[in-house]
């Protein structure tokens, strides 16, 4: 199918369910470091559910409600980004991301970052695209000033996971902020 270089042997491209052997030996790798903060990594545990979250993505973009992408590396599917939410009615879409151990340091959650929200933007008239993270996600919350957004709020105790209430940033990007600032670089 087509995929988008992201530089150094780095690929975006969808990831659909009859990839779903190989996302869920991915999420298998990721659970332990991306797990205090995505909940997909507690979704996916096995094959049929590897299946079904990657179906309900499929069904997502059908509807153009939500998208799922992987990040490869050398030919290893490493991460993802999505929209976890896509709303063409208020023109507000939600973007997420994830890696592995083995693939940070590089960059490649931003610049995967960068072309969803290109597309948002550009392609597809959103006006605001958001970021939600916990607070105590540090390399996420960098990762969100790295993309020029700005943090709107912090909606207290808000997310119950693993058995903790996190607080949860709301950072986002404007269509005008995301055009002058793609402009500059």
């Amino acid at each position: 199918m087509f995929g988008i270089s992201l530089g150094e042997g780095a690929e975006l491209r969808p990831i659909e369910p009859w990839q779903a052997q190989e996302f869920l030996t991915h999420i298998e790798r990721a659970r332990e470091y991306a797990g205090p903060w995505v909940p997909l990594t507690a979704l996916v545990t096995d094959l049929e559910s590897a299946r079904e979250r990657l179906q309900s993505y499929a069904d997502k973009q059908a509807a153009d409600t939500g998208r799922l992408y992987g990040i490869w590396l050398e030919g290893t599917l490493v991460g993802g980004v999505l929209f976890r939410i896509f709303d063409t009615a208020t023109e507000s879409c939600e973007v997420g991301v994830w890696l592995e151990p083995s693939a940070t340091g590089r960059g490649l959650v931003s610049k995967a970052a960068r072309v969803l929200i290109d597309w948002a933007v550009l392609e597809r008239g959103m006006h605001r695209v958001e970021w939600m993270v916990s607070s105590a996600n540090e390399r996420s919350i960098v990762v969100a000033k790295r993309l020029g957004m700005t943090k709107d709020g912090v909606l207290r105790e808000s997310f119950p996971w693993q058995g903790v209430r996190h607080d949860m940033e709301v950072w986002s990007v404007l269509a005008p902020e995301w055009r002058k600032a793609r402009e500059a670089r």
